[in-house]
């Protein structure tokens, strides 16, 4: 088993640095329609889902070799092809935490990116991530700076990135859903909600002056969010934040193999540099 483990892993790298990872494998159409996905994510957003079903629907059929699933369980990272092209594969987990990065999440994320630059793997990111933990657990664990460490280490890599905002990218830790130095592609499906804050309890932090002055504070606060909600459009955050299309689901694998065959030719050989980190 361990034997068996170990080959399949190191099917999806190159024999050294200074190599490319090869494609192989090419029996599963690009092209191919997930139709359930356009009913995958919950209207409620209160309401949680199953990522791995997602991932396995979009690789190339039987590809997704997961790696450290019982750590830092909020994101879900692994290797898998597309369309043959071997890719790294990391992805948010609803079921734990509601998809916010812990401090051991952070370090898993970083040896992850670290792995894929090492070994010119493109990484695709499938991200529902509300923001860092909180409270005093979070503290006492040192989520911002294993956060900051994990944002480091997406930010310095230099293989192409493709990212799916399938629903929640806010705070500081949605910030590292992508590399923000230079281009990288992302879409999002209808129900990707992004920003600084999301409404739900954000117009209590951010207006509480307004909130706390009114006569009626629990009206007040109907009225802000009311306001809010006619704002609330994925299109209108699309725009904003440079997202290149908003797209039907189904559609995703067929975008994400384009991804693979578009990457596989600006990957480079040899060896890779990490700069200075927190």
């Amino acid at each position: 088993m361990c034997i068996e483990c170990a080959g399949r892993f190191l099917s999806y790298l190159p024999q050294s640095v200074n190599e490319l990872p090869p494609r192989v494998g090419l029996t599963d159409d690009p092209n191919r329609r997930v139709d359930w996905l356009i009913d995958a994510i919950p209207r409620d957003i209160r309401k949680i889902y199953k990522m791995r079903p997602i991932i396995k629907a979009l690789v190339d059929e039987g590809s997704f070799f997961e790696m450290g699933k019982e750590y830092g369980k909020s994101v879900i990272t692994g290797l898998a092809r597309l369309d043959g092209w071997p890719v790294a594969f990391m992805a948010s987990d609803p079921m734990s935490y509601g998809g916010c990065w812990t401090a051991d999440t952070c370090r898993k994320v970083e040896k992850f990116v670290d792995l894929a630059e090492t070994f010119h793997l493109p990484i695709v990111n499938l991200s529902d991530c509300p923001g860092f933990q909180v409270g005093l657990q979070a503290e006492q664990s040192g989520v911002i700076k294993e956060g900051v460490r994990a944002m480091s280490a997406i930010w310095q890599t230099t293989v192409p990135w493709c990212t799916m905002i399938i629903r929640n990218v806010f705070g500081v830790a949605g910030a590292a859903h992508t590399v923000g130095g230079r281009y990288t592609t992302r879409y999002a499906w209808p129900s990707g909600r992004w920003g600084s804050l999301p409404l739900e309890g954000g117009i209590e932090a951010a207006y509480s002056a307004d909130i706390a002055a009114a006569a009626d504070p629990d009206a007040e606060l109907e009225i802000i969010t009311e306001r809010l909600e006619k704002l609330r459009s994925p299109f209108r955050s699309a725009e904003t934040f440079w997202i290149e299309e908003i797209i039907d689901p189904r559609e995703t694998r067929e975008l994400l193999c384009d991804f693979a065959n578009t990457a596989a030719p600006l990957r480079t050989t040899g060896v890779s540099s990490h700069a200075m980190r927190p």
